[in-house]
This record gives structure tokens, C-alpha cells and sequence, in this order.
């Protein structure tokens, strides 16, 4: 059956702007990412995600262990409402979280805060100076997975991690070590430039070698350098877990013996940014429905809102992409709009008032901030509508 007639009939009920999961198309998707991921657990980056009983429904499923979280605060509401093994693994400046920690021990126990920087041990101890008993912090390291070439000259990555190298990530578990209160569990390295890139972008070939070269290259580099610093740091503690990869490299991360678990989150929506990959086909999961309004001439029709934008390098990727009926395209004048869109095209001809224009964000997660529900649909039913983060009341960012 074509998605269309089937997203159509299943949602036949619903009034648009509204937003959907397709159940088949997630359970394909990670199936996939755990065939690549080849024995080893994946961790589920929630930020992809946003939606507590999707959250649910994927651990549910063979292969997935532990949560990546994005803020302490988001971890501390997923362990009250019953998940374990959160990792927050960006920094966090949240006082009133870190306290919020320390006094809850099934969330110490559970919850593991990334750092980088003694600045960030000066932070945690500063806030947590008062409490008594003060209750041992569980930490991880993050290390930088980016890679760098020309002398220092040319770079591709993430700019997150100042700890690079072997020496200062010893450096730096040397200092937690020393520090009472904290205890060091885990190393995580996040190679954005292979896992969040993808090397085959439309249109461009000449692009699309050049940065299948830099991501092999990296690769190479990567392998022998994480492994040196997760050697250096087991010297001086034992690690529970080495995390690294993401959706775009799991097949590649996997393969590093020093890495004994992969995170993936955008893999299960597979968002339109996630179309420009050669090693790995995915299933559109997760979509929006905007509806017609307006007819204003021949081969034009504007829809509800739209203006969508996803986070990242402004440029015409990170808009979302008018999927169903195919053959539509953005006014070049207007592009997706805050309150409304124009979309030209073939297919516009066919289309009526209140008839629905289907959607695909550019990214994963970043679609539930504008939606407070998700409608479940297998084949052309719709089994069950669950919140997401902002329809249980939860902004995080």
C-alpha cells in the first residue's frame, strides 16, 4: 500500500497540523541499526527522539541498553518515571539539577554526568560543597573525536571536548581520582564528522569524494587514538562503558575493540538529513501533516505553518522536506513559512482545500518541540496517540 492513501485513511479522523510515527518504519529502521551495531548494545540518544513512551517502545526491543541523554535535568524526570543508565552527555550548568541529584540516590545511581575540564569538577563540587553526606558522582569523560589534518590547518567535527589526546585524558582521570565524591565510569567520543555527515549530498560529487576521504581518514586516526586514551585512563580506573558513534557510523564504531557500546538516535525517524548516506538505507518514521488553505493560482498551494527549521548551518537542507504528494517544491520567495507555506509543482494541481501535504523534518528529535502528540500508525490503523516531551509539559532546552 502507498504511505499517502495510508497516512490519509488512518489519520482520516484528525485535524491537521498534526504529526505521526509509523510503527513498521521504526521497527525496520531499528532493526537495521542493530544488525550494523553487530552484537554490540546501542545506546538511545534521546535528543533524536523526545518522546517518553517511544523511549519505551524501542528499549523494549532486543539490542538497546541505557539512555543518552542531553540535560541533567531531562535525566533526573526519565529516572523518576522508572528508566535506568542515563548518560547526560553534554556538561551541565544546572545548579539546582546537580542538588536535585545528590539528594535523590536512585538518581546517583543511575545517572552519569560527562565532563571535560577540571573547570567542570570545580563546578559540581562548588554546588555540591554543602551536602552531607555528599554521595559519589558518577562521571564520564568526553574526549574530542574530531579530525584534524594540515597541522592543525584543516578540521572536521564537533567542536566539543578539549581533551584530545592520551596524556589529557590521563591527566584529567588522574584529577577525578584525586577528587573524593566522584568516581570516573566512562570514556565517550563522538565522531560527528563520520556519524552526523552524510557522504553522498545531492548533486555534488566532487563533494561527496572529498569528504568520503576525510571520513576514512579519520576513521584511521580515530582507531588508533581512542584507543590510546582508553588505554591511558584504564590504567588509572575501571571503565563501565567506551561510547562512540552515532547513527552514520555504527558499522564503522563498532569495529573498534575499545568501544564497547554505540549511541544512535536519529536512525530510528531517519530524518531527511539522514537520505545522504551510501552505507545505510532507512525508513521515512516519523512525519508531519500540514493542511491546504489556499489555492492562489494554477500549480500553487499554501499550507498551514511549516516553517520548521532545524538546527544547524542555515541553508536549504535543514528545511522540511514536502514528502507526500511527491513533486512539490518551496516557493523560492518564501521558503516554509512561519504561519504559512506556498508549495509549487505538479502535484499542486490535484490538490484541494483541507487535502494534507505530508512532511519530513530535516531532523530527528527537533519535530517533537512543535508537537505535543504522536500518532501511532500501523499499516493504515491508527493504534495509539502517546505525548511527547513538550505534550507531558517537558522543555528541556
Amino acid at each position: 500500500m502507498d504511505d499517502r492513501p495510508r497516512y490519509d485513511r488512518a489519520t482520516a479522523a484528525l485535524d491537521p497540523p498534526f504529526a505521526i510515527l509509523d510503527l513498521d518504519a521504526l521497527r525496520a529502521n531499528a532493526a537495521d541499526l542493530v544488525r550494523r551495531a553487530a552484537g554490540k548494545p546501542i545506546r538511545v540518544a534521546t535528543k533524536s527522539i523526545r518522546s517518553r513512551p517511544v523511549l519505551e517502545r524501542i528499549l523494549a526491543m532486543d539490542g538497546f541498553r541505557g539512555l543518552m541523554a542531553f540535560t541533567l535535568p531531562e535525566a533526573l524526570w526519565l529516572v523518576a518515571e522508572g528508566f535506568t543508565d542515563v548518560l547526560v552527555a553534554y556538561p551541565t550548568a544546572d545548579r539546582q539539577a546537580i542538588a536535585a541529584l545528590a539528594a535523590d540516590p536512585r538518581a546517583v545511581r543511575e545517572i552519569t554526568l560527562t565532563v571535560d575540564s577540571a573547570e567542570h569538577l570545580d563546578q559540581l563540587d562548588h554546588v555540591l560543597a554543602a551536602v552531607r553526606p555528599r554521595p559519589e558522582i558518577r562521571l564520564c569523560l568526553d574526549v574530542d573525536a574530531g579530525y584534524v589534518a594540515l597541522g592543525g590547518k584543516f578540521r572536521a567535527g564537533a567542536l566539543r571536548s578539549p581533551v584530545r589526546e592520551p596524556e589529557q585524558a590521563a591527566d584529567l582521570a588522574a584529577e577525578i581520582a584525586k577528587r573524593p565524591g566522584f568516581r570516573l565510569v566512562g570514556l565517550l567520543a563522538y565522531e560527528a564528522q563520520i556519524a552526523g555527515v552524510g557522504d553522498a549530498p545531492p548533486g555534488n560529487i566532487l563533494l561527496a569524494r572529498a569528504i568520503r576521504i576525510m571520513q576514512a581518514r579519520s576513521a584511521r586516526d580515530l582507531i588508533l587514538r581512542r584507543g590510546r586514551v582508553v588505554n591511558a585512563v584504564s590504567r588509572l580506573c575501571d571503565l563501565e562503558f567506551v561510547n562512540g558513534g552515532g547513527t552514520g557510523s555504527v558499522e564503522r564504531t563498532v569495529r573498534e575493540k575499545a568501544v564497547t557500546e554505540v549511541a544512535a538516535g536519529s536512525g530510528f525517524f531517519h530524518p531527511r538529513l539522514f537520505d545522504f548516506y551510501s552505507g545505510f538505507t532507512g525508513r521515512p518514521a516519523a512525519l508531519f501533516a500540514l493542511p491546504v488553505v489556499r489555492r492562489p493560482a494554477p500549480g500553487t498551494v499554501t499550507v498551514l505553518g511549516g516553517g520548521y527549521v532545524a538546527s544547524g548551518p542555515a541553508g536549504p537542507l535543514r528545511l522540511p522536506q514536502p514528502y507526500l504528494p511527491a513533486g512539490l517544491r518551496y516557493a523560492p520567495d518564501e521558503g516554509a513559512g512561519e504561519v504559512q507555506t506556498p508549495l509549487l509543482g505538479e502535484a499542486a494541481y490535484d490538490l484541494r482545500l483541507c487535502d494534507r501535504v505530508w512532511f519530513r523534518h530535516a531532523k530527528a528529535g527537533e519535530l517533537c518541540e512543535r508537537f505535543a502528540t504522536l500518532h501511532l500508525i500501523e499499516g493504515d490503523t491508527l493504534v495509539e496517540s502517546v505525548p511527547t516531551y513538550r505534550g507531558e509539559g517537558r522543555t528541556f532546552l
